[in-house]
This record gives C-alpha cells, structure tokens and sequence, in this order.
C-alpha cells in the first residue's frame, strides 16, 4: 500500500532517481505529525499509539516515548501549530505524568530527543513556556546529567541534555562534565576510518551513523565549536565514504543490525553532512540516496491505512524487533528530517540529482574497521555486504550471518551461514583482513569446531571458501548461500568438499583440516549469465585454491587455522 496521504507530483527534472523533492519531505513530516495527533492524553504528554505491544519499559514510558520521537519530528519541521501541542504535553508532563530519570531507564533515551528539540525551536516554544514550566522541565532534564547510561551510544543521551541545559544556564557546570564525560567515554570505541563499535565488542551496525555521528555532530554544530566540529565532523566525512555504498539503486538501505524499524533514519548521517559541510557526497548524490531510502519505506507499507509508521521494515515484521520497540519506537525515524534544518535554497535541495555509488559502477569495496566487503552491481542495483567482523553479544541473526543484503532478510532456515554437526552458531569471530576482492575471518561454532572463511567477489560472483579445523572426522557440515527472494535469483554450487543437497551443500570432515567450497551468486537480472561462465575453483594442494574470473586473470587463495592468504596466481 502506498502512503496514504497525498504528496506532492513527481519532479523528474529535479529529482531524476526519486522524484522527491523538498516538498515531498515536507508534506511527509506534515502527514507524520497529523496521524499521531489523535493518539496523544487529553493533556498532550503521551502519546499511546494503538497496538498489542508494550516494550519491557512499560506502557508509561512507551508514551513519554510517543511524546519525545514525534516532538524531534516537529522540532525538525518547525511546525509552529504542533510546538503548541506539544509546549501542552510539555507542561503535563513535567508536572508528574512522566516516569523519572533514572540509570539505564528508557526516559533517558527519550530526554535527548526532548532537550534537542527544544535546543533547536528555542524562540518558537522554549521562550514562550512560562517560567514555571521552564523550571520544571529542566529540573526534569537534569537528571540525565547524572543517570549512568549503558555502556554504548547512551553515552551521548547525557551529553545531548547536557549541551541543551548549559545553553540555557542551568546547572552549567553539572552540564558541562556530563558533555566531558560522554564525549570522553565514546573514544574507546571509536576503531578509525569514521567507524564507532556500539560499546564494547565488535558491534557495527547503524547506530554508527543516527546516533554516535548524529549526537556529537549536532552537538558541536550548535555549539559552534570549531575544534569539536574538526573532529566529529571529520570522522562523519570519512564514515559517509563507506556509508553512501550501504543502499541499493531502489533506495533500500542495507538490512543488517538493530533497531532496523528505525528505517529512514538511515538518511540522517547523510543529511548531517550537507548541514555541517562535512561530506564527501555531492549535494544531488545526498537528497538522491536520503530521497530514495525515503521513499522506498514510503512505498513499501511502511506506513498503514491510519498514517501510523509500523513496527517492522516494510510493513509489520516481528523478526526485526527487540524488547525495547513499543508502538512510537519507530518514529527515531524522525531523525531522517534533520535535512529540513537545511534552508530551502541549501543546494542539498536545489541540485539536480546525481547518482550514488550503486547507481555508477560495479564495485567490490572494503570496509576495514568491521571487516567488512561491500559488493554493488549497476546492472540490478543490489548491494551485498560480507560480513566478516561484526557480531552481537549474543548470536544475532541480523548481525552474525556471513553475508546480508539490501534485497533479503536473514530467514530461519540459516542462511549465509556454515552449519557444524548441525550447529549453525558463530561467536568469538575474528576479523582476519580485507582486500580489494576479498575479506576473511574465523569463528567458532557451539562446539570446538573452529571456521576460518574466506569469500572472494567480483561483480555478483563470490567464491566462498571454509576451512573447519577441530571437528571429528566424519562431522557433517552443511553450507548455505542466499535467501530466496521473489525479486532476486539466489545460486550456490558446489566448488571443493560440497555434495548439492536439499538445503544446501553438504560435506564431511575428514582427517584434520578439511577444506569446503562454494560459487554464489544473488543478482536480480533478468537473464544472467551461468554463474559457472563467470568463475571456475580449482584445488592447490590440501588448504589452497585457484579462483580464475572470466577474463583470464586469476587469484590463488590458501588458508589456515586463524589465517588466509591471497595472491595473484603467478605469486608464491
């Protein structure tokens, strides 16, 4: 079902790629904050959008969130009429109604939304509260100046709150450690390249660019910082080098990570850069991937009959959900407006578009920081991400596949995965390199099975190579490739060690290290070429292969326990 309120008509000339132009964004906002209107208490301090589901915060809290996530939207648009609704809400709130803030407790999260909205509508609501509404709410705020965050993008709820209250000279010098502290906390995760892990470990995901760009870029944007904005601006220009190459021709960001029914907040880091000039994206090359992310949920049911944002990607999906997602956690895709920051003759907004990288060229990219290589064909418009560094706490299926895309979804039946003694978990992976057309790393399974991997691409091609070290001989080991996918043609074939079986390529383990195989493809053309016409895998020796690529040239690979090589063919 397409969006259910009117936008304005297509321009072609302006927006050849998407259509959208400032317009479009504007009439979504205006459509956005209409459909949750009827949804908020009788005092405007709650939003209870409708639903079966209450996030384990509860439904309290899941209302201040409703309040919060759709007051950034307003903030955003700067819409005068809804400031006013939502000064009332303001008012009831802080006058009992919300939940305290306390550590580790959601209305922490939902405080930085509320003081950045009232950082940037400061004339339009925040000096027009009375007095003893200003008091209130930044007695309410204060307390995130002193909740403990959890140890990841949390971090900089505090310092969001904190930059607001010192502006307006409350408490400034509780405020100001509290930006120090944050601020100082994120280094430890901040790997290069303009790549952030999401607290400890090794979790890369989107959370890279909506929340530890947004919130220290926005920061040191309003506080105009020049040295602060040096630095987090620059890492964000160097992040959006990668950034740009994560969404597909059709608009689809890349489906990998959490929190994935946050959807176009995907755009806002591409947005930031236009605003704070820090990017390496041309103004048409930025509203074309924003434009088309957002208006591929825009199409794709992301919205229901009533106007609401759903809790999935395109419409409800449970699979991308976590304990926290109540019935307003999608609208963090308020954040994709920071564009509308941008004045109207900003030429983020003027310029014609311009392709994005998905759109150019075919390209195999690597991403060092997570270990990751980002493979992109023109012909269909897909981009493959092989994920060879980022994992969860936990096994996730959405962050410790071998490989996502901007097409299909992890399934149940364990795609991209290698499956030991029926043992389809990866933990403890080990990032091992990336190079120009390849990435590789080890893992464990839940037994003392070790998997070191090894994937080389080119075009939509990818040899998939799997050395299992650690396993009794005779171990069963299944491989699997793609999710099927009703847009898209999914392919694997045996290489080396591989029988074709039902649900995949099957093999066993023999004496020692056992080398298994596999050609794969997803591409979305109508007529490919055979996959087998494309790349050819012949043995060198026990733990080596010879990947020849139509055109002559080829690529010897060896691999070891915890260790992978790869060299033009003529190298020793």
């Amino acid at each position: 079902m397409p969006f259910p309120f009117p936008l304005p008509s297509d321009d072609r000339t302006l927006s050849p790629y998407t259509g959208y132009t400032r317009a479009h964004w504007e009439s979504a906002a205006d459509s956005l904050l209409a459909a949750v209107a009827p949804y908020a208490t009788a005092d405007g301090a709650l939003y209870h959008l409708p639903g079966d589901r209450t996030s384990w915060s509860g439904k309290l809290s899941d209302g201040l969130e409703g309040y919060a996530r759709t007051l950034l939207l307003a903030a955003f648009r700067r819409d005068e009429k809804a400031l006013e609704r939502y000064a009332d809400g303001l008012a009831a709130g802080t006058a009992g109604v919300w939940p305290r803030i306390a550590d580790r407790s959601q209305p922490l999260v939902e405080a930085a939304s509320i003081a950045l909205a009232l950082r940037l509508t400061r004339p339009l609501l925040w000096d027009r509260l009375d007095a003893p509404v200003r008091e209130r709410a930044a007695q309410w705020l204060a307390d995130a100046l002193t909740a403990e965050p959890w140890a990841c993008n949390w971090e900089l709820f505090p310092v969001t709150v904190g930059g607001f209250l010192r502006e307006i000279g409350y408490e400034p010098e509780a405020a100001g450690a509290a930006i120090d502290r944050g601020l100082d906390r994120i280094e430890q995760w901040y790997v290069g390249d303009g790549w952030y892990t999401d607290g400890r470990g090794r979790a890369f995901d989107y959370y890279n660019g909506w929340a530890m760009h947004l919130y220290p870029v926005l920061h040191a944007w309003l506080e105009d910082d020049p040295r602060l904005l040096d630095l987090y601006g620059g890492r964000l220009e160097t992040h959006l080098a990668d950034y740009a190459r994560l969404f597909g021709a059709d608009g689809a960001p890349m489906r990998q990570g959490r929190s994935l029914t946050y959807r176009f907040a995907t755009t806002a880091p591409l947005w930031l850069g236009a605003l704070t000039g820090r990017t390496p994206l041309s103004p048409g090359e930025t509203r074309r991937l924003a434009s088309g992310a957002l208006r591929h949920f825009l199409d794709r049911d992301a919205v229901d009959d009533r106007g609401l944002l759903t809790l999935g990607w395109h419409g409800p999906e449970e699979a991308v959900l976590q304990g926290y997602s109540g019935p307003a956690s999608p609208y963090w895709a308020s954040k994709a407006f920071v564009g509308l920051l941008l004045p109207p003759d900003h030429e983020a907004w003027t310029a014609p578009e311009q392709p994005g990288p998905t759109d150019r060229a075919d390209a195999v990219t690597p991403v060092r920081p997570p270990n990751w290589l980002l493979q992109s064909t023109a012909s269909d418009g897909l981009v493959r991400l092989h994920n060879h560094g980022s994992e969860d706490v936990r096994y996730d299926p959405y962050y410790t596949r071998l490989a996502y895309s901007t097409v299909t979804a992890p399934s149940t039946s364990y795609d991209n995965s290698v499956i030991v003694d029926e043992d389809p978990s990866r933990t403890d992976i080990e990032p091992l390199g990336a190079g120009d057309d390849w990435v590789a790393s080890r893992h464990t399974t839940g037994g003392d099975a070790r998997v070191t991997s090894l994937v080389l691409a080119r075009g939509a091609a990818e040899v998939r190579a799997h050395l299992v070290t650690g396993a009794a001989p005779g171990t069963p080991v299944r491989i699997t490739g793609w999710a099927p996918h009703e847009d898209a043609q999914a392919e694997l074939l045996p290489a080396v060690g591989l029988l074709e079986g039902p649900a995949g390529l099957t093999g066993t383990t023999g004496d020692g290290p056992t080398l298994f195989v596999a050609l794969a493809r997803l591409t979305a053309e109508p007529d490919p070429r055979p996959l087998a016409d494309l790349v050819s895998v012949r043995t060198d020796g026990p733990d080596g292969i010879v990947v020849s690529w139509s055109g002559d040239d080829s690529v010897r690979a060896r691999l070891e326990d915890g260790a992978a090589f790869v060299g033009e063919v003529n190298e020793r």
